[in-house]
């Protein structure tokens, strides 16, 4: 019984009451952006202290179990209530031959989704976490972005805005994915707007492009990029100009997911450009957010590395729709299995004089 799976599509809102679900909103809340709770990482590094093994000797599971706490608001932490969610949306960039594969894809993927075949739906009811999939207007691609911005004001406001409702107020740790064809080409262009380089240190094959392919995407993020010009410049315009309704929703939830007091687990390439623009704005913007893992797209290395931040697996993976973040999940409920389950050294009648180091 997939009691754990929470599949939600055609019932999305694609509006909401929040006014403010904005640019103004995300300037807003950059700018006051909630701090870790002290209290409750002082509690979790006392009892990392008590706890029957040489002081770091679990290295970064104790980080994660702190940080988790940090983040939570709590100890101890928990993430019985994990929640997943896969934005997808379709991109008008697409039409220039950077996907192996067409646009029509991404609708037959959220159908695959709805009926619990693809590899999400697998891992997430292999370990408990609820699922749900946002499609954000796939029957109405995002401009060329060689060609106009992305998208106007308004369909990025709505976008950032459906991000933002759909956060859970009842989440522990939040899983943020994606899926929409010709979106590594869109966090290939983001990236070097935030970051700089060439257009070749940011493209990878993708959905498994060939050499013709992946020079075709290197042409398009080129392409942009000088078309753009200066508009890049302002990390939140970039997101408008060269993203997608997929990304700026995820920029709109691990944002939202902050000012709630939810830590963030990011999945590969595309979600961790998303929510960089973040970063791009403060850079402590991310501290609520672990990277899942280092995904084998060309573009993720180079990324977190302009970000500082070091990713919890590395398994040469490329899938998207949340996949790395689903696997690399294990790692804070095993965090937490041994930050809540070994004795004491009290508990256990051992010194902690004589412990081995």
């Amino acid at each position: 019984m997939l009691r754990h799976k929470e599949i939600d599509l055609a019932n999305h809102r694609q509006s909401s009451n929040k006014e403010d679900g904005n640019v103004d909103w995300l300037k807003q809340a950059i700018r006051n952006l909630p701090a870790p709770n002290i209290e409750a990482a002082q509690a979790a590094a006392a009892r990392q202290a008590e706890l029957t093994k040489p002081a770091k000797s679990l290295g970064r599971l104790e980080e994660l179990a702190c940080w988790l706490a940090a983040w939570q608001g709590k100890h101890p932490p928990t993430v019985a209530a994990s929640h997943v969610i896969v934005f997808a949306g379709n991109h008008g960039v697409a039409a220039n031959g950077v996907s192996a594969y067409p646009p029509e894809v991404t609708a037959q993927m959220v159908a695959n989704f709805e009926t619990g075949g693809a590899a999400i739906n697998a891992l997430c009811n292999d370990i408990g976490a609820k699922l749900s999939v946002i499609p954000i207007k796939l029957d109405r691609p995002t401009a060329d972005f060689t060609q106009a911005p992305a998208m106007t004001q308004a369909e990025f406001d709505a976008a950032v805005t459906i991000g933002r409702d759909a956060v859970p107020r009842d989440a522990d740790i939040l899983l943020l994915g994606e899926m929409g064809i010709g979106n590594t080409t869109s966090a290939a262009i983001l990236a070097r707007s935030l970051f700089g380089g060439k257009a070749e240190d940011w493209v990878g094959p993708g959905t498994g492009v060939d050499a013709a392919g992946i020079e075709r995407k290197r042409k398009m993020v080129e392409t942009a990029y000088q078309f753009h010009g200066g508009h890049l410049a302002d990390p939140f315009e970039a997101l408008r100009r060269v993203g997608g309704r997929e990304l700026a929703a995820i920029a709109g939830a691990c944002l939202e997911a902050r000012m709630q007091g939810i830590p963030v687990l990011l999945d590969g390439f595309v979600s961790c450009a998303s929510a960089a623009v973040l970063n791009a704005i403060d850079p402590v913007a991310l501290d609520h957010c672990q990277i899942s893992h280092l995904s084998a797209e060309l573009g993720h290395r180079r990324l977190l590395q302009a970000l500082d931040m070091r990713a919890l697996l590395d398994l040469d993976m490329r899938l998207g729709e949340a996949s790395g973040a689903v696997v690399a999940l294990s790692i804070l409920r095993a965090a937490i299995a041994a930050h809540t389950g070994m004795a004491t050294f009290e508990e256990a009648g051992v010194s902690g004089a004589a412990a081995p180091d």
